[in-house]
């Protein structure tokens, strides 16, 4: 804290985006101090000025999405995965804004400062993908970009498929698209007492995961977001059972001995007081909905995404099981028109948006910039 600085410290210099962020988080240090009841949306207002971003608020198909914009120019939307919210794409909003687009992360629905339905069926893939569409329209646009991590990479793929006149183009990065499933998936609603626990399996049983994570959403964070950090220690996890019925998902992730060095304190504590507000239980709904998703979208078996494509993910990120580069692409070729890309980004885990934000952003722009949109 600010009191156990001398008077008369000299800090370290600093340059670039580590500068820019030691700034502002100071000024959030500085403004939490004075303010210790400073509401969630104030601190989400104080958080965006630090990227140049600014909150507002949208109505689109039927719900309200709170999203942060920045910039001025053809519209570029980023959706995030779980458990995120919209900063997760802090890095990108400056980046994209200063290069002539207008950057919008919203937090989806079932998150942060957005609307959170209560039935697990108004979490279904027609629904994401309209509140998508109808944000594109409700901020002025005819078309987007639409660009998505983890859960929102599926909803970003989905988008281009089902409002091909609406998305110009797509990115995803983690999550491939891989087409349509030929057979309907069907998840037990529980696992198996003995059976190996998964973490989409334990998802399936409504109240049971959420109840986990609410009572500490901290804990979540921290050990979640660092086991998907490779090369970051942690301590031994408290369960090594791997059965399901050795217990839920926080005691088998380790508590790390420190965090990972693309996340920190502020950051963890940022989420954290999100899902705090919101509640687990919209985002753990996305799990819950692959059979119904299946069924509402027959018209896409075989179908292509036809508008220019990128892929990028973390050469290490779990998601994609230490596929190489040529096997994703082979497995994505099929599925693509205009495919431009499968990238893997050395020595990067999961969270390659936040953890490698220079090379993600270069390789977004890198893309955005061939489509001559401005």
């Amino acid at each position: 804290m600010l009191g156990n600085i001398p008077t008369g410290t000299t800090l370290p210099p600093c340059a670039g985006l580590n500068c820019r962020l030691a700034a502002g988080f100071l000024l959030i240090v500085l403004i939490s101090y004075c303010n210790p009841a400073m509401s969630q949306s104030d601190r989400t207002a104080e958080l965006a000025a630090i990227f140049d971003g600014t909150v507002n608020y949208a109505e689109t198909n039927g719900i309200t999405l709170r999203y942060v914009e920045a910039g001025d120019g053809p519209l570029v939307l980023m959706l995030h995965g779980w458990p995120e919210s919209w900063y997760s794409w802090r890095y990108q909003l400056k980046a994209l804004a200063d290069a002539g687009y207008h950057a919008v992360a919203p937090d989806l629905r079932g998150y942060g400062g957005s609307t959170i339905p209560d039935d697990i069926e108004a979490y279904n893939i027609r629904e994401l993908t309209a509140d998508v569409a109808g944000l594109v329209t409700a901020l002025g646009y005819e078309q987007a970009v639409v660009i998505g991590h983890d859960w929102g990479a599926p909803v970003a793929w989905q988008s281009a498929l089902l409002y091909p006149d609406r998305f110009s183009a797509v990115i995803g990065l983690s999550v491939l698209y891989n087409g349509r499933s030929p057979t309907r998936p069907d998840r037990p609603l529980r696992q198996q007492p003995d059976e190996d626990f998964f973490y989409t399996g334990y998802f399936q049983q409504p109240g049971v995961a959420e109840a986990e994570f609410d009572a500490d959403p901290h804990k979540l964070i921290r050990r979640l977001y660092t086991s998907r950090s490779p090369g970051t220690p942690t301590h031994p996890p408290e369960v090594t059972d791997p059965r399901a019925v050795a217990g839920g998902w926080l005691p088998r992730l380790g508590e790390p001995v420190r965090l990972p060095d693309w996340l920190t304190e502020d950051d963890v504590n940022y989420y954290a007081d999100q899902f705090t507000r919101a509640g687990f239980r919209g985002g753990i709904n996305y799990y819950r909905n692959s059979a119904l998703n299946w069924d509402l979208t027959p018209e896409l078996a075989g179908a292509r995404i036809r508008q220019p494509a990128l892929f990028i993910a973390g050469e290490l990120d779990i998601v994609n099981r230490g596929a190489t580069q040529a096997e994703l692409e082979a497995r994505a070729r099929p599925h693509f028109d205009d495919l431009r890309g499968v990238i893997l980004q050395p020595g990067i885990g999961h969270r390659n948006q936040q953890q490698a934000p220079e090379d993600t952003n270069r390789l977004i722009l890198e893309f955005l910039d061939s489509l001559n949109l401005n």
